[in-house]
């Protein structure tokens, strides 16, 4: 190896069973999104490479070192994935119609009448039936919950067997996050997929998740029923994530202090 490698994620080891959704939690540059790319090959090949040991089996068929064109297969098929920032991964220049029908004709071979058919069928499924009338719109014309919930329908186009989800709720305001989970929780049980749901946030993962990896710089410390982890952690490092939890309980207000600043009938014209 060479002197200046960066072991980004060192030894990990994990499964996720069929309709059960596994979280990977950590801070930042803990290694949960590499661990993701590690899964869809998506890393910057030759740049990041992988120990001889190093095993990634989808049913039982190993990935990693496969070529592109099959990995291309198995993208947006078998393992759908959303990404952070829907506005960075959605092409700014294609229709909403195009992008989610061109994963339809590429790997179902769909005619463009089908597809536009199956496109209106997904908007349904993730909740926009008002889009079905606004196919010709691209990204920046949609606020950003829309533009996830078009993320989602393109993920799940062609029914994947695996979901990734990577911060699927970071660029969005609480009330549309908590809208976002629901319907993710709501699919997963539908089409009875297994999710990968990378986040930090721990009230997520302790809502959602089923199965729990709690990773600090590279490494799984610990991982086990979601449940359990959290009503009993046993390393310390999870001890001290997990107690740094927002607890519910309101800070009580401080009584006859100055305000700091005041407004009062404020209007704004342009």
């Amino acid at each position: 190896m060479p002197e200046r490698t960066f072991h980004a994620v060192k030894d990990i080891s994990f499964d996720i069973e069929e309709g059960k959704t596994m979280a990977l939690v950590g801070e930042s540059g803990s290694g949960k999104s590499v661990s993701a790319l590690s899964i869809m090959q998506l890393l910057p090949y030759p740049l990041a490479s992988h120990t001889p040991e190093s095993s990634i089996k989808f049913n039982g068929e190993e990935l990693v070192g496969k070529k592109d064109g099959f990995m291309r297969h198995i993208r947006g098929s078998q393992i759908g994935m959303i990404f952070q920032e829907p506005m960075t991964a959605l092409n700014p220049l294609h229709s909403i119609e195009r992008q989610i029908g061109e994963i339809l004709r590429l790997h179902q071979k769909m005619s463009e009448d089908n597809a536009r058919i199956r496109v209106k069928e997904l908007l349904d499924m993730v909740q926009l039936p008002m889009m079905k009338d606004r196919l010709s719109a691209y990204p920046h014309e949609l606020s950003g919950g829309q533009r996830q919930r078009v993320m989602i329908a393109m993920a799940l186009a062609n029914n994947p067997e695996l979901l990734i989800a990577d911060e699927p709720t970071t660029a969005l305001d609480v009330t549309v996050q908590a809208e976002i989970l629901e319907l993710l929780e709501e699919l997963q049980r539908d089409l009875k997929m297994a999710m990968l749901l990378i986040t930090h946030d721990l009230s997520v993962v302790e809502k959602f998740a089923d199965d729990v990896c709690i990773m600090k710089h590279g490494e799984i410390l610990e991982q086990g029923n979601a449940i359990t982890v959290f009503k009993n952690p046993a390393d310390d490092y999870s001890k001290k994530l997990l107690g740094s939890m927002p607890k519910g309980v309101a800070k009580k207000p401080k009584e006859n202090t100055a305000s700091v600043i005041q407004g009062t009938n404020i209007k704004v014209h342009f």
